[in-house]
């Protein structure tokens, strides 16, 4: 379950990479092209949008890598990353893939049978 959880976790977080360079261009394009804006649609929240499409794919990729040593601290990233995506981009097309990846990865990484290992942080 683990390294399913990982391998979800990086899938889906560079998907999401891809999602967030087009999310952080768009809102850049809107903030000086208003012209753009009344063609394609006004950006409601573009602050958000943009600290979405930097942290949810750095949270899902840093998720999926701590899902094998440490299962629920990469599962709890995996699920902010997965909420993350669908408050700031909404679910569709090109977000399903990577909000399921991301959602499913830290259910499984929660749901690891073998407990964490204890071990000390320094």
């Amino acid at each position: 379950m683990r390294n399913a959880a990982l391998m979800l976790g990086i899938i889906g977080g560079l998907i999401a990479m891809v999602v967030g360079f087009f999310g952080y261009g768009y809102t850049e394009i809107v903030k000086t092209h208003a012209e753009i804006a009344d063609t394609f649609g006004q950006v409601r929240n573009g602050d958000f949008v943009q600290a979405t499409s930097f942290l949810a794919p750095l949270l899902a990729i840093a998720g999926g890598a701590m899902a094998k040593v440490r299962a629920l601290w990469g599962g709890v990233l995996l699920i902010a990353a997965a909420g993350l995506m669908y408050f700031g981009f909404g679910f569709g097309v090109f977000t399903m893939f990577p909000i399921g990846f991301c959602l499913i990865g830290g259910l499984l990484a929660l749901a690891a049978g073998k407990p964490d290992e204890p071990k000390s942080h320094f």
